[in-house]
């Protein structure tokens, strides 16, 4: 069950503070776009969850 940003939360304004703190470099972004969470590198460790102030990551059931 892959992690996603919700674009109904994402500002989507700003580069995404989560590309950074990604452990796995799992998190992308093209320009000020939506950022994507790539579901082949995520652990899971929940870090992006975290650090987004908008809670627009969540889980896909």
């Amino acid at each position: 069950m892959p992690l996603v940003v919700d674009k109904d939360r994402c500002p989507q304004s700003h580069r995404c503070p989560m590309i950074s703190q990604c452990p796995v470099g799992a998190i992308s972004q093209q320009g000020l776009g939506l950022p994507v969470i790539d579901a082949d590198k995520c652990i899971e460790c929940g870090k992006c969850k975290r650090i987004c102030a908008m809670h627009a990551v969540y889980k896909v059931d």
